[in-house]
This record gives structure tokens, sequence and C-alpha cells, in this order.
């Protein structure tokens, strides 16, 4: 902590994006204000049945809302706006500062969300400087990185300059001519930073990421080579691999249909700032283009990375309406797979293959080029900006690592160094970068329900459904502590040698067991000829008893779904009258 009598400390505790890709999200906390720097999501990995969207646990923000003063973005990728249509939901955010492009795609998913009332977006540029509260000053500085109006920032606090480098690489010959400010950083560095924080995602990677640029020949290459439709697939936000294809496609003579959503989107937030030029004439609705021959075609199609939903996805599989693979089409993946989709990728291209189109992909193409720095790009970063102290950010724990080790490199002390983990409380002073706290910092799952975010019980229970299936066990129990009828007994997805007679038998075995051992514990008899009963009590044990069986016979753990039901009409008393109430219960356990 701060010693007394001095300038309070920087708090900075990243919420998500370290030990992990995706869902960047950091808070930035000094005189009881709040800053936060974007706000991500992540995809499910394929254990998450029935989940759309992965956040950051967002309880520390909920609790401190008061304290919140404004949001800062660093560019307009899933990763980093993703999540804030979410969290407008839970908490206000007064006002949200950003590049244009962002702002405009972020705009359109508040509106859909309904929560456009909950902020205000204001648009920046380069080297703007914008206050939020009275301890932070944010200055914009032009990066280059996979999509267009892409920034660092430089957060002035009273303790110190903190740069914070977003997503980028060193691009020296960018597609839009809008070139990383190295000038600006230069000058951070001359007059003294006292922390950096840098994207970690190539930190493995050695020498240089090239350039966006070096796609376009072999694009042109392969395009000038395809025999009939061109199909080609890429990152929605990459505006700049957008608009080669785009220049690539009027250079060729074809024309364009775009396909999925998300890619009409952004090709039209990016044509309106000016991020892509291009005619009009230059687009054809689906319906026609059939028409036209084939060599005159290129359809430009979300799905590069395997996404279930996607329309290359639909394509492959036969399920897309209007599009059907053809001999002679050429699908062109100018993307690579991200950790974690390489199966679904693949899946795709040999579904593709089958039905006779010719799918150009891998690295070795020369078709991809990452959007994040490699190891000569942090040199550079970490050589103009001469930190104090430094934070690896933005990857998994390995990537970190080896980011500290090239910091280290250059000069900075190990000391001076910390690789953390999400939630956990740096505390900067002029002198001093120390962990001293831990905040929640699990994750926060979504699906497409009304309530939209799923319990870590839901997950569980959808998790065993997909591992070991479903038992159902439909048991009527009179007041006398008896079965009225054979259990009802129903398997969903149970894989077992074991004979379905054989299992209800057990099953009702084990529930007469239970009654004639366990009835007295539950049943309470009044000297009337009036019975209570803890029908709780007894559904808990029948439920322990069955799920023993299970487990013990079949050698797999099913979820158990136990229906218990009692008399259908309440029963009258023979001595006093009172009625005993019918009682019906469901465990899923």
């Amino acid at each position: 902590m701060s010693k007394k009598g001095s300038s309070p400390a920087l708090k900075i505790i990243p919420l998500g994006g370290l030990h992990e890709i995706g869902k960047n999200t950091c808070v930035f906390e000094i005189n009881d204000e709040i800053l936060l720097l974007d706000a991500g999501l992540a995809f499910p990995t394929d254990g998450m049945h029935g989940v759309n969207i992965v956040l950051p646990d967002m309880t520390y923000l909920r609790e401190n809302r008061h304290k919140i003063k404004g949001m800062i973005v660093t560019h307009g990728h899933e990763d980093h706006i993703g999540g804030i249509p979410f969290h407008l939901k839970q908490f206000d955010i007064p006002t949200i500062y950003g590049p244009r492009l962002a702002m405009n795609l972020l705009e359109g998913k508040l509106e859909e969300a309904g929560v456009a009332d909950r902020t205000e977006l204001r648009r920046v540029g380069p080297r703007e400087i914008v206050r939020l509260g009275k301890s932070f000053l944010v200055e914009y500085i032009r990066n280059t990185h996979s999509i267009a109006d892409s920034f660092t920032v430089a957060i002035h606090t009273p303790v110190g300059v903190v740069i914070h480098s977003g997503d980028f690489k060193i691009d020296h010959t960018p597609v839009d001519g809008e070139h990383y400010d190295l000038q600006k950083l230069a000058e951070h560095g001359e007059k003294g930073v006292l922390c950096l924080m840098s994207d970690s995602t190539n930190a493995e990677v050695p020498g240089f990421t090239p350039s966006e640029s070096s796609v376009y020949p072999n694009l042109d290459r392969i395009f000038s080579q395809a025999p009939g439709r061109l199909l080609v697939t890429t990152f929605a936000s990459s505006i700049h691999r957008l608009n080669i294809i785009l220049q690539l496609a009027k250079k060729q003579d074809r024309v364009v249909s775009v396909v999925g959503r998300s890619m009409l989107n952004a090709i039209a937030h990016a044509r309106n700032l000016g991020y892509i030029k291009c005619e009009d004439s230059l687009f054809r609705p689906l319906h026609a283009i059939r028409s036209l021959p084939e060599e005159k075609v290129l359809i430009l199609t979300t799905g590069s990375q395997g996404e279930p939903m996607s329309a290359l996805t639909r394509i492959a599989n036969g399920e897309h309406r209007k599009i059907k693979i053809r001999q002679g089409d050429t699908v062109v993946f100018s993307a690579n797979p991200i950790p974690g989709n390489t199966i679904a990728v693949v899946n795709t291209i040999d579904k593709l293959m089958m039905q006779g189109a010719n799918v150009i992909y891998g690295r070795h193409q020369g078709i991809h080029v990452s959007g994040h720095g490699s190891q000569e790009d942090h040199k550079l970063m970490l050589a103009l900006t001469r930190p104090k102290f430094f934070l690896p950010i933005h990857g998994e724990h390995r990537m970190l690592v080896q980011h500290a080790k090239t910091a280290e490199s250059m000069g900075i002390p190990g000391e001076n160094i910390r690789v953390i983990d999400n939630g956990d409380v740096i505390e900067l002073t002029p002198d001093s970068i120390e962990v001293v706290d831990k905040v929640p910092s699990g994750i926060e799952l979504v699906d497409s329900s009304r309530s939209g975010l799923v319990k870590d019980e839901v997950l569980k229970e959808r998790q065993r459904l997909a591992e070991d299936g479903v038992i159902t066990v439909a048991a009527a129990i009179g007041f006398n502590g008896k079965l009225v009828a054979e259990p009802s007994v129903h398997l969903r997805g149970v894989v077992s040698s074991i004979e379905r007679e054989q299992l209800q038998k057990w099953v009702c075995e084990t529930i007469e067991d239970c009654l004639s051992d366990r009835w007295t514990e539950f049943a309470k008899s009044f000297g009337d000829g009036e019975v209570d009963v803890d029908w709780t009590g007894l559904q808990t044990q029948l439920e322990r008893d069955l799920k023993r069986m299970l487990r013990r016979e079949l050698q797999t753990n099913p979820l158990l779904v136990l229906l218990m039901q009692t008399p259908k009409e309440p029963v009258k008393s023979a001595t006093t009258g009172r009625r005993r109430t019918r009682s019906t219960a469901k465990v899923a356990s």
C-alpha cells in the first residue's frame, strides 16, 4: 500500500485477457475513481453446452459502480467491445470514448440490446486527449492492427503515465496508409513512462510480424487462377483484408456477394467511414449472380473459424438455402484457426472438398498474417517507450512469460516486471509495483435464454447430460409408506449393457428398501390416526439411495430426475376429519 501521507497509488485490475485469449477487460482506479479500458468477450469451449459467449466476472464493478467515471475503447474487435452491452444491463457507464469504427459497431450492438440509453458514445481521433473524472487524462495514439481505426493509449494519472498498447503490430506499409504513430510513443519515452502494458499474443514468435499488404500478391495469384466461382472467408472485422479482397475483385472483373450479417455490417460501417473505398456496382445480391458466368463471381462469407451458425459452415453442411458447392468452386480461407477452433475448421474444409471444391488454406499459402506483433515488434515498443515497470498482457501464460523475458533482455530489471493473473490488484506508485490483493475473476456464461446468464449448477447438469445421459424415475407413494404401483423408469442417452427390466427391478427394490428402513424417520403418526409426512426429506433420501445404486450398477453418473407423487386426492382422517394434503415433487440431481 502507499505510504501514509504520500500520494495515492494507482490500482490496475485486469478482469480478463490474462492466461487466455479473449474477454480483454481492465480496471484503473485511483482517488475513488474508476476508468474502464475495453470490455470484451470470449467464445465457449466444447464443454460449455448451450453457451453462446463467455464474459469476465464483473462482481467488482457491480459493487463499485458508483466509482465508474467512464470507459475507453482501443478498437472494435469483439474480444474488446463484445461484452459492453451485457455489462450495461448491470451498471451504467457515463461515457464511452473510442475510435469511430469501434463506436459505430458498438452503437448497433447497444441499440439491439436495448441499453443505448445507459451510456453516451463519443468518437475520438489520433492524438486526441479526453478527461475522465479528476484523475485520468487519456491520449489516443494511432497504431496498426488487423482492424482499421485501432489505438494505443497513454493514460496520464497522478502517479505517472501508463501506456496500454492495445492490440498492435508495427506495420510499415499499412493498407489504409495510417501508420503507427511511433513519434508520439518516443515522445512519451523521452518524457518518462511509469508502466507499459503490452499485447503478448505473438510473444513466442521471432522476428517482425509481416505487413498486411504482404497477402495482396498471394491472393491476387490465387484469385486469377480460380477457374470458376470464388468463395472467400476471413474475419468480418479484418477491414484491411476485406479491402484487399474487394480491390482484387474489381481488378479481376468479378462481382461480389456478401453473405453473413457481421460481414455486411463491418463492410457497411467501413465504407461509411472511408476505410473501404469501392463503388456500389461492385456488389450484387445472391439472387442476381445466378445468371452470371461463374468466373465473374466472388462470394465473401463469414465462417473462417468453423462457427456452427456461420454461412460457410452451413454451406459445407449443405444447409444453406441459396448457396450449394459446385464442382470447380474455389474456397479460400484467408484466416488461420484461433486456438480451440482447429477441429471445427478442418471439418468444414473436409466437407467442402467432399463436395468438389478446391480449398486453399494454411500458413504456407501466405494469404493470412497476424494482427499482433512478434518479438521484434515488442522490442521496438519497449525501446521507444522505455518504461520503468512492465506488465505483459493479452495472452496465455507461456506468452506472458516469454514477453517478460523479452522485456528483461531489453534492460528492464526483473523486479520491475510482474506476470499477473485476472483479478490481481496491482498497486503502482512512482517507485514500486506490487500485487496487493485479489478480486473475483471467474467467468459469466451467457446463452440465448431470456435470463441470459447460465449458472454453474446448470452448466454442470448440461455436462452430465452430455456425458452420461438422464434417467427419470416416477414413483407414487401412499400415506402408508408403500409404493402405490411399480415405479416407471425412462432412460435418455444412457449407455449400459443392463436390460431395462433389470434396471427397473433395482430401482423398485431400492425405493422399497428405503421406505421399509427409513419411513418412520419421515412419517410422524398421531394418536387420532393422522400422519404427518416430511415428503421433502424422504425425497432427498430416496434420491441419495438411487444415485448410489446407479453409480454402483451402471459405473456412470447419469443425471437423475426423481418424480415423487403422493395420493391424488386429500384423505380425511377417520377419527378427526382432518385432511392430509396431496404432495408432488420433482428433483434433478
